[in-house]
């Protein structure tokens, strides 16, 4: 059970509603996203293409595009190398479309999950020698691959790095960090400690997406290419779980208009289509559970190169066919995660029983290694733990591979590298990272991390932050319009959250093809009645709940239309008896 929490963050939300147009809940819960400026709300709530940072400002992007440009005039072979999730694929498509655009003889190669893992390698760097390739570029990678990256310089490849990711450190005995910067012919990743760009959390694709506009020389309100390549990176800022604040949030609510105003890029609007969404109905939730998922599973199960052909290609007939399979593949995904969580479950309960150390870290047999981040990612949430979870590497006897998902409190990068000697690869961020490691050497890894942990009670207690305690009486049909204000939600901007105490149940039903869907009419103290659902409840919730109870609940309002007929309905997140 979690704890309930109330922002206290202050301002004159009547002042700042009247300013804006908004009403005070709107204004309270933009407060609680931590923006506290007016020019700040101004870019929240109206922020357009005008607003964006100017490429030039991130260091060493006017390096690359002279690299770049030098390279395309002397016919040289460009090589893009990504990664194979949704912003790899994003990256990919943006960076290959933009140099074919400006004139460049380039070419993609995606790592292979299973043979090459993640990022740029030598064996990739060999290929690229074979096929006469004179510059290499990385996208979603490569500020981690220092070997490989000098591997490439000795053999006369010219290579630029972009990247997002944080940059590899070296802890000394002070405390102090010791950046490990990759010796490319040029490194661009907001993410370095001297890099200026004013907003450091652009994923892979938009940083990719930003060095185009500079290489090409143009605004994106004056080119219909740019917005063409930016509805990418709106796709691949929410894929990848970046924030959605500052520069992000413009970014995905003008790349989302863009599509809602019908896409140009066929295979995006044929998946749209095989998913059975609409292009004007298209937001955050379905690149997050719905579009995103098919992409990354070409990636997970067989080649990201798939995911890219769509996304690349003109023909509607090649189109459909790409996107049925990759729908196919993600269904496949889904039934090899649940029952992966369901193994990883039982082994937690199996290795630690009631003694669940303060981070999860286990080995699965028989579970594919391209599912382990989903996997480590649920059991997170189940037992509100850091979890890095390991498989067999395929094709790689004796080596494991690792990926990990974190809680809030826990930076998960720093935690791990100060064992990265363990390692045979590790890269990541915050709140998730990948790695490799020789089987032996297991144990030993895991030991040493279970100790490391040293987190309070309370940072291990789950805690649902609640913007406005607002009670049912004050819901209206108006506020939960405004809400729409608020979205994309996701990273850092999250659906906002109500409660209200002291409702009684009036009348509840079980519905729902699973018997899943707890219905309600919940009455306030001064006598309103209103309809409430909770969906995903368990058998014993369901049977817990009687008419009579007076019930606290965690709620978002939202407006139920059936048969033409309108009413608010509030959707139930969490109840307290």
């Amino acid at each position: 059970m979690s704890i309930w929490k109330v922002y206290a963050k202050k301002a004159d939300f009547k002042a700042i509603g009247a300013r804006f147009g908004i009403n005070q809940v709107i204004a309270r819960i933009i407060r609680n996203r931590d923006v506290t400026e007016d020019s700040q709300y101004e870019e929240y709530l109206y922020g357009g293409l005008e607003s964006m940072h100017d490429p030039v400002l991130m260091k060493g992007i006017s390096e690359a595009v002279a690299v770049i440009k030098n390279a395309i005039a002397d016919g040289k072979r460009i090589r893009i190398i990504g990664d194979y999730d949704i912003d790899g694929v994003c990256s990919i498509c943006i960076l290959h479309k933009g140099l074919i655009m400006a004139g460049a003889d380039a070419d993609y190669v995606v790592p292979d999950r299973i043979t090459d893992g993640y990022g740029i390698n030598e064996n990739l760097i060999r290929n690229a020698i074979a096929d006469g390739i004179d510059m290499i570029i990385t996208c979603d990678n490569g500020i981690a691959a220092y070997d490989a990256i000098a591997y490439a310089k000795e053999n006369g490849i010219t290579i630029i790095v972009t990247d997002h990711h944080d940059v590899p450190f070296r802890e000394n005995a002070d405390g102090t960090r010791e950046y490990i910067i990759p010796p490319a012919d040029v490194v661009v990743d907001p993410k370095q400690s001297d890099c200026g760009y004013p907003f450091k959390e652009l994923c892979g694709a938009l940083v990719a997406w930003k060095m185009i506009q500079h290489l090409l020389g143009q605004k994106p309100k004056d080119s219909e290419f740019l917005m063409y390549l930016l509805e990418l990176g709106a796709i691949a800022t929410v894929g990848d779980i970046v924030s959605l604040q500052g520069e992000n949030r413009t970014i995905v609510k003008q790349g989302l208009r863009h599509i809602h105003a019908g896409t140009r890029n066929v295979g995006l609007k044929t998946l749209m289509d095989v998913c059975g969404v609409a292009e004007a109905d298209f937001n955050a939730y379905h690149i997050g559970f719905v579009v995103g998922p098919c992409l990354n599973a070409s990636g997970r199960l067989d080649s990201a190169v798939k995911a890219i052909r769509l996304l690349e290609t003109d023909d509607e007939k090649q189109a459909q066919a790409l996107a049925a399979e990759l729908k196919l593949l993600n269904d496949e995904r889904k039934d090899m995660t649940e029952r992966g969580v369901e193994n990883a479950c039982n082994t937690v309960e199996r290795e630690y029983g009631n003694n669940i150390p303060q981070i999860i870290v286990v080995h699965l047999d028989n579970c594919h290694e391209s599912v382990a981040g989903i996997i480590a990612g649920r059991v997170r949430e189940k037992y509100y733990r850091p979890c890095i979870i390991f498989t067999d590497s395929i094709g790689e006897h004796g080596i494991y591979k690792g990926s990990g998902r974190s809680i809030e409190p826990y930076d998960m990068f720093a935690g791990v590298n100060r064992f990265r000697d363990m390692l045979e690869k590790f890269g990541g961020h915050h709140m998730a990272a990948g790695m490799s490691i020789r089987s032996e050497r297991f144990e030993e890894f895991r030991e040493c991390l279970v100790n490391s942990m040293d987190m309070s009670d309370e940072e291990l207690t789950p805690v649902t932050w609640i913007d406005v305690p607002m009670p049912l009486d004050y819901v209206t049909e108006e506020v939960t319009e405004q809400l729409q204000l608020l979205e994309p939600f996701g990273k850092d901007n999250p659906k906002p959250v109500f409660a209200d105490k002291n409702l009684t149940v009036v009348r509840k039903n079980i519905i729902g093809k699973n018997r899943n869907v707890l219905k309600m009419i919940l009455q306030t103290v001064n006598g309103r009645r209103l309809e409430a659902v909770k969906f995903h409840v368990t058998q014993e919730e369901a049977d817990n709940m009687k008419t009579g109870d007076i019930i606290s609940i965690v709620y978002y309002p939202d407006i139920n239309t059936f048969n033409g007929n309108s009413t608010l309905q509030m959707i139930i997140s969490e109840i307290k008896h």
